[in-house]
């Protein structure tokens, strides 16, 4: 992963968590509680799960706590640095919802340049991203819609998207685990159209023996493609299909299993700084608008006036779909977001989101926790991301008695219930629960209602190459929080 990050690591300029820290005030008495008499040995099921999983209990990290007060239940290697994955997410969205703003919202501006008369614009029309995360399919086609309707229906110029307000990335798709096309790895965009990802449905023609493999949306020079069915059951039809990228261009080279229905397939874009051009193009032409020139990237001219703009859903909404689906690449446009609205008029950059992060932490939580914090991004798709249990229970404690906290909690996912949550076994409806899960690396944090009616504060994260084999022993954690005394 390029670029500075927080912390120290050998050749690396890292900053040091604890040592940026103003001391805090509000929660030190119960950050003072939680260090004492807490409970070493974790639970017996908790520890017959990780031995089924040959996980051993020093590779397990785990703090749960009363919330409000800070009375510990458990804490075993709670001061050890652990990679949390997609529990940092909980950091950059709590963030969010305090600098921001429940009801904040991304605005998209749309201008033009000369006069219209007659629903035809002599001159270029211009569209500045500002980092919406929820720039979908359906918004997009409303609101050039909505320009139609307005009255411009021939544009005698180009259609220019301005992407500035975000630098260029410093990654690419395929750094983190060399599979560009997986939708998780589209890297931030100013002007996100869709994800930059295309959503393939995949048609069995019994007729014919083949299979129709078309895009949500028919992009210009997008080939038919077909691959033949075969024999045998619906089992893994993607690993089939073979997909193979060519000099840019999407093909498949394998078959569909007959018994299979129709699927669909979300895939990142193979051209992603294209993506917002084909697609807008495309869109503005099914509408009946025509276009004289060409879609192309540009700067908003100054001075210029917005005559619409297209409006997101309020933060909170956002939040939630990050944290519930453990989206990154919207936790990662809501990462460079707070760093644009920090320096306003500058391009967002990473560095700057890290630095914009860490004067949160110094000014609104305080000292807290006595580890590290080591931030790379905003999402947690990160071999270099490190932080202790104890710290984000910290975090979630600070953050219950916020006035953000009915937000936050309620983005997370619902145990047995829905989001990433949704296959849990413990009891289901009881627990609000962020997810963390890489290679090596699975994990839970946030809010666990006990048969008493008291919540709890729950952060555990599992370090081993056989850390997601030993996710029933979460599971048995959370059911553990659930009675204990």
């Amino acid at each position: 992963m390029g670029g500075r990050r927080w912390g120290v690591t050998g050749a690396e300029v890292l900053w040091r968590w604890a040592r940026g820290l103003v001391r805090g005030v509000a929660l030190a008495s119960a950050f003072a509680a939680s260090c004492v008499a807490w409970a070493s040995d974790l639970p017996p099921e908790v520890r017959s799960a990780l031995q089924r999983a040959r996980v051993p209990e020093a590779a397990l990290s785990v703090v749960v706590q009363e919330a409000g007060t800070g009375r510990s239940l458990i804490s075993h290697q709670a001061r050890q640095s652990v990679n949390p994955a997609s529990l940092v997410k909980l950091v950059t969205t709590y963030a969010a919802l305090d600098l921001l703003g429940p009801a904040w919202v991304w605005t998209t501006p749309v201008g033009w340049s000369g006069p219209l008369r007659d629903g035809i614009l002599e001159g270029d029309l211009f569209i500045r991203g500002s980092g919406d995360p929820k720039l979908v399919l359906e918004r997009v086609w409303q609101g050039l819609r909505r320009l139609q309707q307005a009255g411009v229906r021939e544009i005698r110029g180009d259609i220019v998207l301005d992407r500035s307000a975000f630098a260029p990335a410093e990654d690419s798709p395929a750094d983190f685990d060399g599979d560009p096309m997986r939708p998780y790895n589209v890297q931030p965009d100013a002007l996100l159209v869709n994800f930059h990802a295309l959503t393939w449905t995949v048609t069995p023609d019994p007729v014919r023996g083949v299979a129709r493999i078309v895009a949500e949306t028919d992009l210009p020079g997008a080939p038919v493609r077909t691959v033949p069915l075969v024999g045998g059951p619906c089992e893994d039809w993607r690993a089939g299909l073979k997909p193979v990228l060519a000099e840019g261009a999407l093909r498949f080279a394998g078959s569909y299993p007959a018994a299979c229905a129709e699927q669909t397939w979300p895939m990142a874009d193979p051209d992603p700084a294209g993506h917002g051009a084909r697609l807008i193009g495309t869109l503005w032409k099914e509408l009946g608008g025509t276009l004289s020139g060409r879609v192309r990237d540009g700067r908003w001219p100054a001075g210029l006036r917005a005559q619409h703009e297209w409006r997101s859903p309020p933060l909170a909404e956002v939040v939630r779909d990050i944290n519930k689906f453990s989206n990154n690449v919207m936790a990662q446009q809501l990462f460079l977001t707070l760093a644009a609205q920090r320096l306003p008029g500058q391009p967002a950059t990473p560095e700057a989101a890290r630095e914009t992060l860490r004067r949160w932490v110094a000014e609104r939580i305080g000292e807290g926790a006595a580890g590290e914090l080591v931030l790379d991004n905003g999402s947690g798709l990160s071999r270099h991301t490190r932080m202790t249990a104890q710290w984000l229970v910290h975090l979630l404690q600070h953050a219950w008695s916020s006035p953000v906290m009915p937000e936050l909690m309620a983005s997370l996912p619902v145990n047995g219930l829905d989001g990433t949550m949704r296959r849990s076994r413990a009891p289901a409806g009881r627990a609000h629960l962020k997810t963390g899960s890489l290679r090596d690396v699975a994990g839970l944090a946030g809010y666990v209602l006990d048969d008493q009616g008291r919540r709890r504060v729950l952060v555990a994260v599992i370090q081993h190459p056989n850390a997601n084999a030993a996710r029933p022993a979460l599971d048995a954690l959370v059911q553990w929080a659930l009675k204990a005394p």
